[in-house]
This record gives structure tokens, C-alpha cells and sequence, in this order.
């Protein structure tokens, strides 16, 4: 018996009763092959969809399984070229917005770190629902501990991936910079959706992402 998978079920089902307490919906998919059924499964045909720069979404194969869909309008930002205002305008009007997340605590709280804002000013308002990606690494017990995840364990791989002078980059850890490619700009905390169920969270039994 795998008792590690038994052990990240059990935590994922405390935690989405704690999601659902917040207005939110919570979900619990073992593998990634389970989470891109579920999020496809999600999204109603005819509708307009599009997504953040999410690697938890890349590596469940959902952007290309949404491709081979194809009756969605996909929103894609790597058509927009140097025209990216355009793009987060036409974003934040879409049916579906799909992204990852920086941490959920134990008690069913978000936290997510931007460098320009618009994907955290997606998951505040803007779009009619919001799908979070979030595998079983991003936990953590509780705000104070997803901040410092978030600085030095998700951050400092992120910017190197973006090719950013930060010196996070430089040394794998936060040096909590004003650098002009700083990528932790604004740092956002969920602890409720207003509107109920806007939100979805899907929990899954895998490392995900940064």
C-alpha cells in the first residue's frame, strides 16, 4: 500500500473542507492525468479560456489538450506578441481562467506573488470562474511559511526561468530586492471568494510546478 499517497489524500480532503468554509470549491485528483480530465471536464464548450504563465499547467498538458479540444475560444497570450495590454484585457473578460498557485495553507488560504499583477488580478475579479492548480508541494501550514516558500523556494527558479537580474538569481535565494526585473511585486492573499463557488481548487497527489 502506498501510505504516502494514503497520507496526501487524507491531507487534501482536511484541506478542502476548510477551501469550502471560504466560498470556494475544492477538489483532490491523485495524478496529473486525473487533474487534466477533471479541469477539460470543467470547462463548457463555446466558451473563452485562457491562462496564466503556469508551469503546474504545462506539465498536466492542459493548454495542448484544450488545442486538440478545439470548441473553446482560447485566449492565448503567445499570439499577442509585444502587444501584452491587449491580452490581459481580453483575459480578464474570459468564461475560464486557469493558473497555478505560489502556496494554500493547511487552513485552506491562497497566496500568490506577481510581478506585473494581472494574474493575481484575475483570480481577485475579472473572470466568471477560476481554476487553481495546486500539487501537494504547495502546501504549507500557514501564511507566514507560504511567504517564505514563496521568496525562496518558488521565486528563485522563477526568475531564472524568465531570465531576470534579480539576485535571486544569482543565488537561489530572496535578497528582497527593488531590482527593475523584481517579480514579487504584489503579493496577494485569498482567504474568501465573495461569490460563491467562483473559485475551484484542484489539489493534486503530485509535485507541481515551482
Amino acid at each position: 500500500m502506498d501510505f504516502l499517497a494514503q497520507a496526501k489524500e487524507k491531507q487534501a480532503k482536511s484541506i478542502i473542507e476548510k477551501i469550502e468554509k471560504r466560498n470556494m470549491r475544492g477538489y483532490y485528483c491523485a495524478t496529473k492525468e486525473e487533474c487534466a480530465s477533471l479541469v477539460l471536464s470543467m470547462i463548457k464548450e463555446n466558451s473563452s479560456v485562457t491562462w496564466g504563465g503556469s508551469m503546474s499547467l504545462k506539465e498536466c498538458g492542459i493548454p495542448e489538450k484544450l488545442a486538440q479540444r478545439g470548441d473553446c475560444c482560447v485566449i492565448d497570450r503567445a499570439e499577442y506578441g509585444d502587444r501584452m495590454q491587449e491580452y490581459y484585457i481580453k483575459a480578464f473578460t474570459a468564461d475560464y481562467y486557469l493558473m497555478g498557485t505560489n502556496a494554500i495553507t493547511l487552513d485552506g488560504e491562497l497566496m500568490n506573488i506577481d510581478g506585473n499583477g494581472n494574474r493575481v488580478a484575475s483570480l481577485i475579479f475579472g473572470p466568471e470562474k477560476v481554476i487553481v492548480l495546486a500539487g501537494m508541494n504547495k502546501v504549507v501550514s500557514d501564511i507566514n511559511e507560504a511567504y517564505m516558500r514563496i521568496r525562496n523556494m518558488a521565486s528563485p527558479p522563477n526568475t531564472i526561468k524568465l531570465e531576470k537580474n534579480t539576485p535571486c538569481a544569482a543565488t537561489g535565494k530572496c535578497g528582497d530586492c527593488m531590482s527593475p526585473d523584481c517579480i514579487c511585486n504584489q503579493i496577494v492573499v485569498t482567504r474568501r471568494s465573495r461569490e460563491k463557488e467562483r473559485i475551484h481548487i484542484i489539489l493534486v497527489g503530485e509535485s507541481l510546478g515551482f
